[in-house]
């Protein structure tokens, strides 16, 4: 008997012992996965108000969904157009080990996407992903590539032209040659404009130091401008609304925060909206979704956004029928 009575309490020491061990285990784990880091990496291409509110989007997306603080290391690194600097970026993005890396703008994600193919690049706004062969497929990618697609709505920006302006019938078409984003745009739009009845003269400009110049001539050749979504002319769009206003051209833009810069109208996109939806993916991976699970997100629909301020300076009276519906950049001075 009394072997057996030490026989059960040398088991029952022994289930203590293991359980003592398995709740410490435990304890060590959970410590260690609330202490674990997330390492994450924004490459911006270059900066202008658009990308700047994705880019604030994209980090307050990210604190809402609880990565702040000491539990994520942040870096954002901003290339300013410089594709030397996308490179060596990239690459100091990708050998810092992070978990995911966003790239804002074409050629940002671009340069994450060649330097890696096994960290998860998230695309932060990039309008024609396949295009840009970032993606062969929109709704499963196939590669370590995936992220947001906002189509800029041609369609409806040129039912907009034609509500706001209806006698003007040659539209100039400004953008930069080097993004392979904005030549797809410029497609898009010219099928839907021509469809329309309207005429477009394109204007593609390699740099911003040609806009100036550029301006000066289609300025007395067009009706009315169109800017697509362009890194290139919003870095300079400020010049492009002078050189118009002096001319007496509308111009006409494909986001929101060159409405507020001083274009007439645009079907915009909410760029900081954007920059949350982007969160929401690159928080979908790190959540363990593989890349291939996560579809490309596509935004391709936009709301009409005018400046009463532009308009009243050109002398265009914005009908009543799209006030109804548009939302109001730049209220008129009194």
């Amino acid at each position: 008997m009394k072997n057996k009575a030490l026989i059960g309490t040398l088991a029952a020491l022994a289930l203590l012992v293991v359980g003592v061990l398995f709740v410490s285990q435990r304890q060590e784990t959970s410590s260690s996965s609330e202490n674990q880091v997330v390492k994450i990496g924004i490459l911006q291409f270059v900066t202008h108000d658009a990308l700047d509110e994705i880019e604030r989007g994209i980090e307050d997306g990210l604190a809402d969904a609880g990565y702040e603080g000491s539990n994520v290391e942040l870096t954002v690194l901003n290339a300013e157009a410089d594709q030397s600097k996308i490179q060596t970026m990239s690459k100091k993005l990708v050998d810092d080990g992070n978990d995911v890396v966003i790239g804002i703008a074409t050629p940002a994600a671009q340069g994450l996407a060649s330097a890696t193919s096994d960290i998860p690049v998230i695309m932060g706004a990039i309008s024609d992903p396949v295009g840009a062969k970032l993606v062969k497929s929109l709704d499963k990618p196939d590669g370590n590539v995936t992220g947001l697609s906002n189509h800029v709505p041609h369609a409806q920006t040129v039912e907009l032209i034609q509500t706001i302006t209806p006698d003007a019938k040659t539209i100039g078409v400004l953008y930069a040659s080097s993004e392979d984003n904005s030549v797809s745009q410029v497609k898009e739009f010219t099928q839907y404009a021509e469809e329309a009845g309207l005429t477009v003269v394109e204007y593609a400009v390699p740099s911003t130091n040609e806009i100036t110049t550029t301006m000066s001539v289609m300025t007395g050749k067009v009706d009315a401008i169109f800017v697509p979504q362009d890194n290139t002319i919003a870095s300079a769009f400020p010049t492009v609304v002078t050189a118009a206003n002096a001319a007496k051209i509308p111009v006409y833009s494909s986001v929101d925060t060159m409405v507020k810069q001083g274009s007439i109208a645009s079907v915009a996109q909410s760029q900081y909206d954007l920059g949350l939806e982007t969160a929401k993916i690159a928080v979908k991976i790190l959540a363990g979704k593989k890349v291939s699970e996560v579809p490309v997100k596509v935004v391709d629909t936009g709301v009409p956004t005018v400046n009463l301020k532009a308009a009243k300076e050109l002398g265009i009276t914005i009908p009543d029928s799209l006030l109804e519906e548009a939302d109001i950049a730049v209220e008129a001075d009194e």
